[in-house]
């Protein structure tokens, strides 16, 4: 997804918080589905399924205004390689909430932000100041405090979220750089279109027939997936990444309320502190990104 912005559409901040909040609802609904629905079918076949679906909305809202330009891109082996990013962090992330509860696994995704200025240092050239450099390192310890020896999360399915990180931090490094290439639309619908036949191909293997009752969560989880990114794309028309950027940690606090709410799971005293930790390094870093820009 791009981060730029037109000097005329960043002059609604309030408007693009509002924006990124409700992303970030979505988000979590869409991992709280996942989370269920994979309780009940093979993950491989959830993520077929929010691909599809994603891919059938998409096509439905741009194709009959820009037709086949829309996939149209000047990167194609970039965005193939964006893809494979996210199909990974799906794979490994909704793996993973089979094993971990959704707050504690959001936030261990959460690293993504900080990875990806750790990585930006080797693959985009970039400078990174020691005051982000430590943000980097306390989120680190943030993830050490939720899965400490000894804790209940203290188990190698821990590796599963951590993993989904490092696929996210690339699939936005990717975007950044596709970013001066292809359109937001174009990434998205070429991801989209990518990720259902790859899994296309081995859904077979795992498949399922659903149960009647269960159609419209995997259609929810589809829509919310695609609407997601999609207010994303909209929240940065009318604000400045740096200033949105913070309110993306809404995404924890929504995964928490819909684990107690869904699953009626609280975390533990050392989980919170890890994920107010993981929170407040994302936010320095953040805000030392901004001071940079």
């Amino acid at each position: 997804m791009s981060t730029s912005t037109s000097l005329s559409g960043v002059n609604k901040p309030l408007m693009g918080i509002a924006l990124v909040v409700f992303a970030t609802f979505l988000f979590s609904s869409h991992d709280a589905l996942s989370k269920y629905l994979s309780g009940i079918y093979p993950v491989v076949m959830v993520v077929w399924v929010r691909y599809v679906v994603h891919t059938v909305l998409m096509a439905g809202i741009f194709m009959p205004q820009s037709g086949l330009r829309v996939l149209r891109t000047r990167r194609p082996l970039l965005q193939a390689l964006r893809a494979i990013c996210l199909l990974g962090c799906s794979l490994f992330f909704t793996t993973g909430l089979l094993f971990i509860p959704l707050a504690e696994a959001t936030a261990v995704n959460f690293l993504a932000p900080l990875l990806v200025t750790a990585l930006s240092v080797p693959l985009l050239r970039e400078q990174v100041s020691r005051g982000q450099w430590i943000a980097v390192l306390v989120g680190f310890c943030g993830v050490i405090i939720i899965v400490h020896p000894g804790g209940e999360l203290f188990t190698p399915a821990v590796l599963l979220p951590l993993c989904s990180a490092m696929c996210f931090a690339f699939y936005q490094l990717l975007t950044r750089k596709l970013s001066e290439y292809d359109s937001p639309t174009t990434s998205n619908f070429f991801t989209g279109l990518f990720n259902t036949l790859a899994m296309s191909c081995l859904v077979p293997f795992f498949w399922q027939l659903p149960e009647w009752r269960h159609m419209p969560m995997m259609l929810a989880l589809g829509a919310c997936g695609m609407f997601a990114h999609l207010m994303l794309t909209k929240a940065f028309r009318h604000a400045a990444p740096a200033l949105l950027a913070p309110f993306g940690y809404c995404q924890i606090v929504f995964a928490g309320l819909l684990g107690f709410i869904i699953f009626g799971h609280v975390p533990e005293t050392s989980a919170k502190v890890g994920i107010a930790i993981i929170c407040l390094s994302g936010l320095a870093a953040a805000y030392q990104q901004r001071r940079k820009g």
